[in-house]
């Protein structure tokens, strides 16, 4: 018997009479603690939101994403980039300790216990206080996280001429390009490099695009017999009559693009 509470019985005297609440105790038992959804915190939510996209919208006015053209799987000298935010990733492959033999510590093991860690901290700090000095280790590991993230991301970013990578992978709109179908060494170029490098010099997945050359006709004209790159040689069959309207019209779709 507990004085002034009445009799209680317990079937078995290892199991304690007093009971104690599971449910975690409401934010109105920490003076200071707690505000009113409507409208303090969710008037702090909207503003910080506000600053976040204007000046998000004002980076991407200042500083557009430079474009490049469309992937070309047959370019092997092309280097892919990932978008920005996964630059963090693909610089840590660029660590010995990441990459080569230990490839998948740096693509499974280091991410999946970083962002368990992250999802951990919560469950490892879980204390009543709500200041970054009453949570240590929650604030250490997202500190640690997002310092390890912007560093790994401007090291990568850093070392690549952003653009001079998109002018030199520039894509052409078709709407500006102007085939002369009457020029003729139109015919000849069907016939012999249409099927590989498009109806409009844009190239295809087997041959680069011919727009933006900076080869004289006679270049042109000892390429398409002598080959370069990955051309071989004598694709071209045709007269040296048909190969000079072939280097004059790819001349000319140049120049009257160029303008």
């Amino acid at each position: 018997m507990h004085k002034g509470k009445g009799m209680k019985f317990v079937g078995d005297s290892r199991i304690s009479a007093e009971k104690t609440s599971q449910i975690p105790k409401d934010y109105s038992e920490y003076p200071g603690r707690t505000e009113a959804f409507w409208p303090n915190f969710l008037l702090k939510e909207w503003l910080a939101g506000s600053v976040f996209l204007v000046g998000f919208l004002s980076l991407t006015l200042a500083h557009p994403s430079p474009l490049e053209g469309m992937a070309d799987p047959t370019d092997a000298a092309y280097i892919p980039l990932p978008d920005w935010y996964f630059l963090f990733l693909y610089e840590l492959l660029k660590y010995e300790f990441a990459s080569g033999d230990f490839v998948l510590i740096g693509i499974l093991v280091m991410p999946g216990l970083a962002f368990g860690a992250l999802l951990l901290a919560p469950f490892l700090d879980n204390g009543p206080g709500r200041r970054p000095k009453q949570r240590p280790i929650a604030i250490g590991m997202m500190l640690l996280g997002l310092a390890s993230v912007i560093w790994l991301t401007y090291e990568s970013a850093a070392h690549v001429d952003w653009e001079a990578r998109a002018e030199a992978n520039k894509p052409v709109p078709e709407s500006a390009v102007e085939v002369d179908t009457e020029h003729e060494g139109y015919a000849v170029y069907e016939n012999s490099c249409a099927s590989c490098h498009g109806g409009e010099l844009e190239g295809g997945p087997a041959a680069p695009t011919l727009l933006g050359l900076e080869y004289s006709a006679e270049e042109i004209a000892d390429i398409a017999v002598n080959g370069i790159g990955g051309m071989p040689a004598d694709i071209f069959q045709g007269s040296d009559e048909e190969l000079e309207q072939l280097a004059d019209f790819i001349t000319s779709v140049n120049e009257a693009n160029a303008e």
